[in-house]
């Protein structure tokens, strides 16, 4: 899930602490990494769910040969909700993409662990995470992201809450960037 690195539009938290232009320039950089490094992997297919929806979509800044979606409206939740229940044969994640320690490797674990559960989370240290897939053996829970309160310490709590009874695996946390004291705790590999 991205959103076009538009000053103001991404990163605010963050610009609020080190500005907003370097806080678009930091999350420009980032992504680009980041589906550099994994769209390379041959295991799976790599979509972007884009936001806004139509300049997203249409927006020259993603790579051309990598397919795209519509994020659409709503909340977190119910954007993240319509990427987990797209068209797909098989299991699908959904990454954030502010998480420079996201390897293959990460992607990997995760949909090894969808082989013995029907959910799979990469917790994040503030309570949060930075990964969420199903297996989509059956469909997701109704209530999926019902009540979830974003952007706080009990993100992931809300989120394996409103999993209902489907069996979640967690797989590495790793550190999302949100504030300036998270760049310090970060390295991208």
């Amino acid at each position: 899930m991205v959103k076009e690195p538009r000053p103001g539009r991404v990163k605010t938290r963050l610009g609020r602490d080190i500005g907003t232009i370097p806080a678009t320039w930091w999350f420009r950089h980032q992504t680009r990494r980041l589906i550099r490094r994994l769209s390379a992997d041959p295991r799976w297919q790599t979509v972007l769910a884009v936001s806004p929806d139509h300049a997203g979509a249409q927006g020259r800044f993603w790579p051309s040969n990598l397919p795209r979606m519509a994020q659409g409206g709503g909340d977190l939740g119910d954007r993240m909700g319509r990427a987990l229940r797209s068209p797909v044969a098989g299991p699908v994640l959904v990454i954030g993409a502010d998480i420079p320690g996201i390897t293959p490797r990460h992607i990997a674990d995760a949909f090894k662990a969808l082989g013995d559960h029907d959910a799979v989370l990469g917790p994040a240290p503030d309570g949060g995470y930075w990964l969420i897939g199903l297996k989509n053996a059956r469909p997701a829970p109704r209530d999926l992201f019902k009540g979830v309160r974003w952007s706080s310490e009990f993100a992931r709590a809300d989120t394996l809450k409103s999993l209902g009874g489907l069996s979640c695996a967690m797989v590495a946390e790793l550190q999302d960037v949100d504030r300036a004291s998270d760049l310090a705790t970060v390295a991208a590999p």
